[in-house]
């Protein structure tokens, strides 16, 4: 059989996740400072809250290109927009597909950060859009690096991708920044899409902090969000983008959303009732992770979001040594393309016990702790 080249073919599995399956497989107990899932971590949910998804409304099939526009009008009274700015997708993944599909040709290109989430060379690949890298550098704090994001531009590109907050540095684009993205997206005729999942999470923002785009106006401007990281229920399979964008893109964008119509009606449906659940899930969430950040003693400085970025001296080396020795699991920096070695990433969502145990074994591990 033939298979596509959109899909890779190396299909193995990476020497730290056979050794973590090879303890699962043994019954050994995994510290894991890894947990993303808030629905694995201990976070409270009030009892019946699915009750919404039970309205009898679910049971008719009645498609809209951009989503049920009561669902839409809930978002748009959400982020104060109008609401024919709002279109509904099953998820952030599937609005970046979409719009890579608006915006690209194959073989057109898209810049995203690095280091950030290693998710982009996915779907970018599955469009046929070939990723360009534009380089994050740390100073008491991180920045984009314009040299590489302006030499990184060619013919081919068609959009800038932030992580706003970044997943893992948790940064937010400072407002310096933001006025030379935006003057070199319209000198080059780009769109800006702005990954906001991480924005109700802000631990410790700059004064010139940019917390949301979504109120940018010129050039095309794009912002994601979704129900799995607002209301942490990933499993709930709705997210929406906010559009800024001239109405010939809104036209073509409701074509491809009509193709899809992947948005399901009975959480569309629920959306408002599951938004009542954001104040308390956010606070859980923003107190758990201050919580544990407060337990870090070294640390790269961290605005916002669920993971922080710890400095060590071998990165493979200790990464490897925690889950052997220890049981411990991180993550490495390469996981999420840093440009050099020598940083971990763990997950500040992990639940506080897991997480004093873990750093336990780091102390063991790393020199000066």
């Amino acid at each position: 059989m033939k298979y596509s080249q959109r899909v890779s073919s190396n299909l193995t599995t990476n020497a730290l996740s056979q050794l973590t399956n090879r303890k699962r497989a043994a019954g050994e107990r995994i510290l894991d400072l890894t947990e993303s899932n808030p629905t694995h971590a201990g976070i409270v949910y009030p009892e019946g809250f699915l009750q919404a998804l039970a309205n009898p409304l679910g049971a008719l099939y009645e498609p809209e290109s951009f989503g049920l526009l009561s669902a839409r009008e809930t978002v748009a009274r959400e982020y104060g927009c109008g609401v024919d700015r709002v279109v509904l997708a099953s998820s952030t993944s599937e609005a970046y597909a979409w719009l890579f599909k608006l915006l690209c040709d194959p073989g057109c290109e898209v810049l995203v950060p690095r280091p950030s989430y290693p998710l982009f060379d996915y779907l970018a690949a599955l469009e046929s859009v070939t990723v360009r890298h534009y380089g994050l550098f740390y100073d008491h704090g991180w920045f984009i690096d314009f040299h590489t994001l302006e030499s990184a531009i060619t013919e081919r590109t068609r959009a800038i991708v932030l992580v706003n907050p970044n997943n893992p540095t948790g940064h937010f684009i400072k407002r310096h920044e933001l006025t030379r993205l935006t003057e070199l997206a319209m000198r080059h005729g780009l769109a800006i899409i702005s990954d906001e999942v991480f924005a109700g999470y802000p631990i410790e923002p700059d004064r010139d902090s940019v917390l949301t785009l979504r109120d940018v106006e010129e050039p095309c401007v794009f912002t994601l969000h979704g129900l799995s990281k607002a209301v942490g229920l990933p499993q709930m399979k709705l997210a929406w983008m906010l559009a800024n964008c001239p109405p010939e893109a809104m036209a073509r964008l409701e074509i491809i959303a009509d193709t899809y119509l992947s948005a399901g009606t009975p959480v569309q449906l629920a959306l408002p009732s599951l938004l009542e659940l954001r104040p308390s899930i956010e606070s859980q969430i923003r107190d758990r992770v201050k919580a544990n950040l407060a337990l870090l003693p070294h640390k790269l400085r961290v605005e916002a979001g669920w993971y922080a970025v710890v400095p060590v001296q071998d990165e493979e080396e200790t990464v490897e040594r925690l889950l052997r020795e220890y049981n411990v699991l991180v993550q490495p920096g390469y996981f999420y393309d840093f440009e050099r070695s020598g940083y971990i990433v763990t997950s500040l969502l992990t639940p506080p016990e897991i997480f004093r145990e873990g750093l336990a074994a780091l102390r063991k591990v790393l020199p000066g702790w």
